[in-house]
Parts: C-alpha cells; structure tokens; sequence
C-alpha cells in the first residue's frame, strides 16, 4: 500500500520509504493511502483471538501489497511476545494493560514491531541505518531496547534533562552497543523540534540515512491499532465501548483512529490530557495553538505542540465538526492525578501510573459529564512502579520495583550533554560518523 504526505496527497510512496525516511520532504507525516475496512467475519470470531493473531490480521490487511505473508508473521510475531490484558478496576471501568513488555511501558509494542520491520528492510537493502527518537520519557527507553544489537541499526536517543523520571533515564542511558543517549538541556518539544530539522537537513540526509523511531513513523502507529481490537475482544459484553486515551504527542489516540476506520465499534474516544491542553483547547474554541509544554508528573505527556495532530485532521479532512463527533478531550492537573492515583489504590484495590491516572480521570469527566453508560476503557499505559516516589507518596504505600527494572538501576548513566540547538544535534551527528 503506498503512504500520502499529510501536506501532499498527490505524492505516494512505498511502505519502505514511509518506515526508512520517516518525515516527508514537505515537513508533513505520512499516512496509507487507503484504510480498508477489515471484514465481517474477523469481527464476528474477534473474541477468544489472541494479541498475535489480531495482529497479523491487522498488518496483512495494510501491507500485503509490500510484504510478504511469512515476513508480516515474523514481524508480529517478534514484537508481540507480551499480553495486553484488559483488568476490571471498578463496575463497567476496565484498565487495558500496556505494560507487560521489556520495559514496562506502551511503546514496547511500536517500538518492537518497528525494529523488526527496520531490520529486515536493512538486511534487503543493505544500507546502514541511523535513528534519531526524540523522547519525554518511555518512547526512548522502549526503543533503545527494542534495537539493542540489531545488525545495521545505529540510534540516537535525544530526552530532556531533568525532565525524565530516574528509571526511565536509567533505562534509556545504560544499554550502550549500538545506542546513544543525548541529554538535551531543554524540553521536549526541543528534542522533537531538534529531530524534525535533522530530518529536513539536506546535508545531514545527504551523508547519513535518517529515520525515526518516534510516533512520526507510521511503523509505529501501525502496531499501536492491534491491542484497542484485542481490548474489545476482551470484553464480556457486546456493547461498543468508550476509550480513554493519556495522550501528550497523540500518537496512540491516532492508532485507535485507525482501528475505528478499518471497522472497529467505538462508541467514543476521550483524549485525556495533563495540563498540556492545546488538544482540549481545539475542541472546545476550533483554534490550534501550540506552544511550549509545561512540566507534570504525567511527564511523558508534556507536549505542547503534539505531532500526530496533523494526522487527526487529515484522518478528519480538517473538519473540527467531525473530529468532535469521535473524540471529547479534558485536562487534568497534578493534583487531580494524585487524587486519582489515590482514589483508584483505595476504592478500587488498583495501583495506576500518573499517565493512567489521567485516563482515568478522562473517563470519570466524560460519565459525570453526561456520557453513555457503555463499558469504559482507559490505558494503563506504564507500570507504576517507574513513577514509584510519585505513586507511593499518593497512596502512602511502598511500590515494589519488577526485577527487570532494578536491575538498570545499579548500571551506569552513558550519556552526552547537548544545548537545545539544531545545530549542536548536526554537529554531533556528522562527527560521529567520521568517527
């Protein structure tokens, strides 16, 4: 299937080219030119199907036309090795799990599937790889785990200082081999803002093949559809539910997106924000205005100007009208996060993460708000013990750390600091390749 620049719809390109360069030339983001309804009789067996299974029914419906049936297997297959179980926290409240891969964090799956899909373009082509991935806290964990020792693959890692919670910095700054931490003396939105001008730099493209890893790629969205169906297969009930999404760079709200047009029965989607409000802020007046993000405990949300809302208005031909009619969107401060935490410890008996925290509050908003009486799902999209001092001081009990993250912990931090400059990115990037 060839993929569309959100800025050009005139200008196709193969999946190849859409995974590798990651960015159109244009400045846009890429999207497949067709999404095609999945059929009838998938929806009709999709309980009982596993995660894998969804998965590969998924992926072969939009990449058939580029990848054979065997590889689509090995792909899924290989980024799938985890569950994404839905848990009931309270009556008609259920959290789906996204944190039962390596690194205990939602971007296991993106990030998983990508490397695989990279690897195997990279041994086609023969070609090394270098990915650059902005991240505000578990993108760049995931990522430098997922391509940790694949042949070909050099990656950059660029994450804001001090703006990252400790496991996360440990997880994404100790794997060394084939994996570089940069520590950016800045924001988010500066490491995002300093990988899209890498992408657009004509010298840099010239001397290097530059991709990314960040939800810009659509290799990372792709695999972010499978588990809203695996969600619904879940459920005991036949009602379509509604979703709540923590988003902060909105790259899994637009992943749900996808699955509602290949057919999935959402009832409503409810992008729940911290106080980074440009999304709620677009509901409600029909006015896009980014600006710099402010920092939350929430902090892998703290996006001020989200990427993947140019998707959203292209996947809605920029009707604000439309976009209405599938998404609601609230904003949530720390304090409210922490009363979340709280309340679902002592009244629900379930330990969330700030970000789930924050969907849940979405769902809560949207019911005392006057919506449906469907089943209601948020994300529960980190483990909780990554963000332990914050959890534990809302519930005032210890949060016991999984093996897998105590034991980043007694590694060293290998990082580079760099200044929030597009020009300081440049200059360590071709100096590490003459290097």
């Amino acid at each position: 299937m060839p993929f569309y620049s959100t800025r050009n719809r005139n200008k196709a390109v193969s999946l190849y080219e859409a995974v590798l360069k990651a960015l159109p030339a244009d400045g846009g983001l890429y999207m497949p030119c067709q999404i095609p309804t999945l059929s009838a009789e998938f929806f009709k067996n999709l309980k009982g199907k596993t995660l894998q299974e969804i998965g590969i029914t998924v992926a072969s419906t939009l990449l058939a036309e580029d990848l054979n049936q065997e590889v689509i297997e090995s792909v899924v297959k290989a980024a799938l090795k985890f569950d994404a179980p839905l848990v009931k926290v309270s009556d008609n409240i259920y959290a789906l799990e996204l944190f039962h891969g390596p690194t205990l964090a939602f971007k296991d799956f993106g990030a998983a599937f990508m490397a695989a899909l990279m690897e195997h373009f990279v041994r086609e082509s023969g070609k090394e790889l270098t990915i650059l991935v902005a991240t505000s806290g578990d993108t760049g964990s995931a990522v430098a785990h997922g391509f940790l020792g694949r042949s070909g693959i050099s990656v950059v890692i660029l994450y804001p200082s001090e703006r990252v919670s400790p496991l996360q910095e440990k997880q994404l700054t100790t794997c060394g081999a084939n994996i570089t931490a940069l520590e950016i003396e800045g924001s988010f939105d500066d490491c995002q803002r300093m990988v899209k001008s890498a992408f657009l730099d004509a010298e840099l493209n010239a001397r290097l093949n530059l991709t990314s890893a960040n939800s810009i790629n659509i290799a990372r969205l792709i695999p972010q559809s499978f588990y809203y169906f695996y969600a619904v297969s879940q459920l005991e009930e036949s009602r379509p539910p509604v979703i709540s999404v923590p988003s902060g760079n909105f790259g899994n709200l637009t992943a749900g997106l996808i699955a509602k047009r290949m057919g999935l029965n959402i009832e409503r989607f409810i992008a729940a924000t911290n106080i980074n409000d440009t999304f709620p802020e677009y509901l409600n007046t029909g006015n896009y205005r980014p600006r710099p993000s402010k920092e939350t405990i929430s902090n892998a949300m703290d996006v001020g100007a989200p990427s993947n809302f140019e998707r959203i208005l292209d996947l809605y031909n920029n009707s604000h009208g439309d976009i209405k009619e599938d998404i609601v969107s609230f904003s949530f401060d720390d304090q409210a996060t922490r009363q979340a935490i709280r309340e679902l410890y002592s009244a629900c008996d379930y330990l969330a993460d700030p970000h789930g925290a924050v969907g849940y509050l979405g769902l809560k908003k949207f019911q005392e708000t006057g919506g449906s009486h469907s089943p209601a799902i948020f994300l529960e999209t980190a483990h909780p013990a990554k963000f332990k001092e914050t959890v534990a001081e809302a519930t005032g009990s210890s949060i016991a750390v999984p093996e897998r993250l105590r034991r980043c912990l007694d590694k060293q931090k290998i990082t580079e600091k760099l200044p929030a400059s597009d020009k300081a990115l440049k200059d360590f990037l071709l100096s590490a390749k003459q290097g």
